[in-house]
């Protein structure tokens, strides 16, 4: 387990801002039956998540910066570091009562990222990670999986929706990869989608259309479970392109072979 000052306070900040969401999503079930729907809640759930977090960080490491899903970015006086928050990585799970989503914080420090944390209230998972010092589950050190078979591997990936995304270049890599793996999953939130390719869970994801708060906390926690990160065509920095692709070695390498093949 990491016992770092940092860490105590990132996973502090998540756990005050997970009894919030906790509660908001009990609600949120009982909402599914109104005329009105659940949306308005659900971004109310969002937003006080994410003031809950801003609070708790600030208070703690005052002058750091911020780069939010709600509140956009807010240069701090210090200059060297700021958090990558997303108070609800899920929304759309969250919103229909599906138990698949995650608070995400990740802190960049002179334009790397040194710490991350990834919790699922719904399941009490706690995904931490800070550079050189590992990545863990719930107090167990984790690692990626060492499956190195193509056609045995669990493969994630996210998809582009309504107003979303290329929908035809989606549609080639799906193709070009479902034809040579064990299974494909795609459940809705990319924190946890990367968290589970860090301890195992899946062999390799990818998704495009992505921003940095979704993917800065998972992309240390795979590099620090022995995994391979990029964008998704190979590139070295996934949160300038907004697109990831990951696994351990064999699978990184051959999940990108396939990437570039559906694009030709």
């Amino acid at each position: 387990m990491i016992r770092s000052p940092l860490m105590t306070v990132m996973t502090d900040a998540v756990m005050k801002a997970s009894r919030s969401l906790k509660r908001d999503f009990g609600e949120v079930e009982n909402l599914q039956v109104s005329r009105k729907g659940p949306g308005d809640f659900v971004s109310a759930a969002d937003r006080k998540a994410e003031k809950i977090l801003r609070e708790a960080l600030e208070k703690a490491r005052p002058g750091y910066g911020f780069v939010m899903e709600e509140q956009g970015v807010v240069e701090g006086t210090d200059q060297s570091h700021r958090w990558h928050i997303d108070p609800l990585d899920g929304t759309t799970n969250f919103l229909h009562g599906l138990p698949q989503f995650a608070i995400s914080i990740g802190l960049e420090r002179d334009g790397q990222i040194v710490a991350g944390v990834i919790y699922d209230p719904a399941k009490d998972e706690l995904f931490i990670s800070e550079k050189g010092k590992g990545a863990y589950l719930n107090n167990r050190r984790i690692r990626v999986a060492a499956r190195t078979d193509v056609p045995d591997a669990v493969v994630a990936c996210g998809l582009p929706h309504i107003g979303k995304g290329d929908h035809g270049l989606f549609l080639r890599e799906c193709a070009a990869v479902m034809g040579n793996v064990g299974g494909m999953r795609r459940w809705g939130a990319a924190a946890l989608d990367l968290a589970y390719v860090a301890c195992g869970r899946f062999d390799a994801y990818w998704e495009r259309g992505l921003n940095t708060w979704d993917i800065a906390a998972g992309i240390l926690m795979i590099r620090e479970a022995g995994g391979f990160v990029s964008d998704a065509d190979g590139g070295s920095d996934p949160m300038a392109k907004g697109s990831v692709a990951c696994g351990n070695e064999v699978m990184h390498r051959e999940l990108l072979k396939l990437l570039k093949k559906a694009k030709g």
